[in-house]
């Protein structure tokens, strides 16, 4: 259990910050913009926890808010092996396999889509949309960073699936409102 009883430490005052195994990087170091994007993801999230109503989603994405706190510990331990254990959390593929049952669940109750659709909807959908936007920075930044550092690929392959598990679940929130269809050129 995490116990924080001083929140700052002046520790990071010169630019650096420590990871898991107690080395420390730069703030702005690849691997803490990947970290600082899947947090700001998990706040998006938490937007719209907020703005649902649905408990079946709340769950969902609560279950999810607290993978991407193990997320965020993945990425921020170094190493060349990602296997979990006591002291280092890694994403799992259980984790992404859950991702894919929910997005197919959640796929079952909605219309194919027929067009691209816009990032918007009843209460909740335009969060999550927002959210997913927030998650595929997340994904991109998370990929550039392994191109610098070893990164666990089941945690890029886990942003992957998340982005598409908010698209799917902004649809499924929205279901009884419908989608709003791009349409291509309509302005011109």
């Amino acid at each position: 259990m995490v116990r924080l009883n001083k929140i700052y430490t002046r520790t990071g005052d010169a630019g650096q910050t420590g990871l898991v195994d107690g080395s420390r990087v730069a703030k702005d170091d690849p691997r803490m913009a990947a970290i600082g994007d899947v947090d700001e993801a998990n706040c998006a999230i938490g937007l719209a926890v907020a703005a649902l109503a649905d408990p079946e989603a709340k769950a969902m994405l609560s279950r999810i808010q607290n993978e991407l706190f193990d997320l965020g510990a993945d990425l921020a331990t170094p190493g060349e092996t990602f296997e979990p254990d006591e002291m280092k959390l890694r994403i799992v593929a259980p984790q992404i396999e859950r991702l894919e049952r929910e997005i197919d669940r959640m796929n079952g109750d909605i219309e194919p889509l027929r067009s691209f659709i816009l990032p918007g909807g009843a209460n909740g959908a335009a969060e999550l949309h927002f959210a997913r936007a927030v998650v595929r920075r997340a994904e991109r930044t998370a990929v550039a960073a392994a191109r610098e550092v070893a990164l666990n690929p089941l945690a890029l392959v886990y942003l992957n699936r998340l982005s598409d598990h908010l698209f799917v679940a902004a649809r499924w929130i929205a279901r009884d409102a419908g989608d709003i269809l791009w349409q291509p050129g309509a302005t011109r």
